[in-house]
Parts: C-alpha cells; sequence; structure tokens
C-alpha cells in the first residue's frame, strides 16, 4: 500500500517503540550506510543510548516504518544551539516521502526547541542519501578524507548541515 493510501502520523518516541527502532536500525544501517552495521545488543542497550523522546517516528497506519533521532553533539553549553540527527526508514516504505516530512518534521521541532542548526554524518559511498539531504536544503560543511576503512576501502565522512534560520555561511 502506498503512503498517499495511508495516514502517517510523527510523534514523539515512546518506550513501546523501542524494538521496532531497533529492528529498523538493523536493516538500515549496514555497511554501505554506516561504519559498521548498527546491532544493538540488548533492549536496555538501546534504550541508554535512545531514550524515548529522543526520536520523532513515523507510523503509517500504525506501523512504525521510520524515525529521526537527535541528539546535542556534545554537552558544552555553548554548542546547545545544535542538534546532530540521524534518519532512518524501513526499506519497506522508502521512497515515498517518509524521509522528508521527517526531516521537515525536525526542523520544526528544533526551532520550537530554540535550536539554529542541525547537522548530520553520512558516508561518500551512500549518494542517494546525499542527494536526499541536498534536496532537504543541507550543505556539505565539511569532509574527513578517508576516515573509515570499510570493506576494501577508504571512505569520507561527510558533514552536512541544515541552519534553521536560513543562514549558510
Amino acid at each position: 500500500m502506498k503512503l498517499h493510501e495511508q495516514l502517517l502520523t510523527i510523534r514523539l518516541s515512546q518506550m513501546k517503540d523501542a524494538q521496532a527502532l531497533m529492528d529498523i536500525d538493523a536493516l538500515v544501517w549496514t555497511d554501505r550506510t554506516a561504519p559498521e552495521p548498527v546491532l544493538w545488543p540488548s533492549r536496555e542497550d538501546f534504550l541508554q543510548h535512545c531514550p524515548p523522546a529522543s526520536q520523532l517516528v513515523a507510523e503509517a497506519d500504525g506501523t512504525l516504518c521510520g524515525y529521526v533521532g537527535f541528539r546535542h553533539p556534545t554537552n558544552l553549553s555553548g554548542n546547545r544551539h545544535v542538534y546532530e540527527i540521524n534518519i532512518a526508514v524501513h526499506p519497506a516504505y522508502q521512497r515515498e516521502g517518509i524521509g522528508a516530512r521527517l526531516i521537515g518534521a525536525a526542523k520544526i521541532w528544533a526551532a520550537q526547541e530554540g535550536k539554529l542548526k542541525l547537522r548530520l554524518r553520512v558516508l561518500s559511498t551512500n549518494p542517494g542519501a546525499i542527494a536526499f539531504y541536498r534536496k532537504c536544503g543541507f550543505v556539505e560543511e565539511g569532509r574527513l578524507m578517508e576516515e573509515f576503512w570499510i570493506g576494501d576501502r577508504y571512505v569520507d565522512d561527510i558533514w552536512m548541515s541544515f541552519f534553521l534560520d536560513g543562514k549558510k555561511d
């Protein structure tokens, strides 16, 4: 069933979402999209790193199909205006606009929380994600050359950002 035939709800994550979020991580975060696959050893470990209300989740007709997580990149008070985000959409729901809706919701959420900047990291071997982030208004802010050895080659770690006040410098 296509997304346009379903009701999509975006809300803050809850304790009950943990297993579905862990399942999405296992499907999405592979050696093509992350420095190493994300496989949580336990529900408790997941909840320690991703507590309830640290993600906006998308539900299509009651099925959790994606999320955008957000956190402060450091504990420094001078860095509290920034959220670092990560986004994942279940493969069965990709290319239906859910990712764009999640990014849009994250921008609204972050602005309401008084944040000025969203940032993310993406591997140079993931051109689809890079194009998606650019389409969502993110710009490349920096690149760590040959930061990871994945498979049989070195891969760049690209840092991208979106300024919520429209600033791009």
